[in-house]
């Protein structure tokens, strides 16, 4: 189909509309687990958001990402796995190892950051800021987002939560859903092998899914704690999202995992 570039947005959305309307029993839209016919429609439709801008023909968003820090959690191989799926849906991927992106955000819809650790010039850390204020989208996992900056609690100001220990290592564990919200849509639970996060997070924040804590030798006091795993909040204008899973490359490709960090990474785009 020949895109039809330079739609408004009430005329793109119009074209989505009819692209749902006859969109059938499209085999090639993905799902989780087993959709009930009567959420077919709920479920092409949201196929058809992931593919907005191709299907829509809209100007294509951009995205840029920043990755380094600490090489344990694989900043660039991780990054790698969900650039495709960003051009796939539209965005023009610039891809940075130096927070020095950060001074020039203008026009940009989307950073994906996966920085564990490391520091942050101040005037870098402004660059952010003021872009997520003024409604930029800021996104990852795991220590990429939730333990950057360690010595700025500015920074952990806005992402909502700070990695505090992951007391069990590497663990059996389950995430359980506990919010309707589209970055969680048909996903009950699911469970996974990786470490654990303790959190120190904000109660402004929207919790998509938490984990609970067994007790540990150590820290009997922690048994029953619950953590969340999943969150969504807003900065100024600008859209927040946090996955606490993903230490390994592995971890990241769990279906679960994976299609909640792609939802994530839509939603909190511009």
């Amino acid at each position: 189909m020949k895109p039809h570039r330079g739609l408004s947005s009430r005329a793109a959305m119009h074209r989505t509309e009819h692209l749902l309307a006859t969109a059938g029993d499209d085999q090639t839209r993905p799902t989780v687990g087993k959709p009930c016919p009567a959420d077919l429609r709920s479920q092409v439709f949201r196929w058809n958001l992931r593919n907005f801008r191709r299907v829509a023909g809209v100007t294509t968003r951009r995205a840029v990402v920043v990755r380094g820090g600490w090489e344990g959690h694989s900043p660039v191989e991780a990054t790698d796995l969900f650039i495709p799926y960003l051009k796939e849906n539209g965005f023009e991927v610039t891809v940075s190892d130096t927070t020095a992106a950060y001074l020039d955000l203008d026009g940009v819809d989307l950073v994906l950051q996966c920085v564990t650790m490391s520091d942050i010039e101040p005037e870098h850390f402004k660059g952010l800021e003021a872009a997520i204020r003024r409604g930029t989208g800021f996104a990852g996992w795991h220590g990429g987002i939730a333990d950057s900056f360690r010595k700025n609690v500015d920074y952990s100001f806005i992402t909502g939560g700070q990695f505090i220990s992951h007391p069990h290592g590497f663990t059996d564990y389950r995430v359980d859903i506990i919010a309707d919200h589209p970055i969680v849509d048909g996903i009950k639970h699911f469970d996974v092998h990786t470490e654990q996060y303790y959190i120190h997070y904000d109660p402004t924040n929207t919790v998509l899914a938490t984990t609970t804590f067994e007790s540990h030798p150590d820290y009997p006091w922690i048994e029953g704690a619950v953590m969340p795993a999943v969150w969504t909040r807003t900065w100024g204008e600008g859209k927040v999202f946090v996955c606490t899973v993903g230490h390994k490359l592995d971890d990241l490709e769990t279906p679960e995992v994976r299609t909640i960090i792609e939802r994530g990474l839509l939603w909190a785009s511009k």
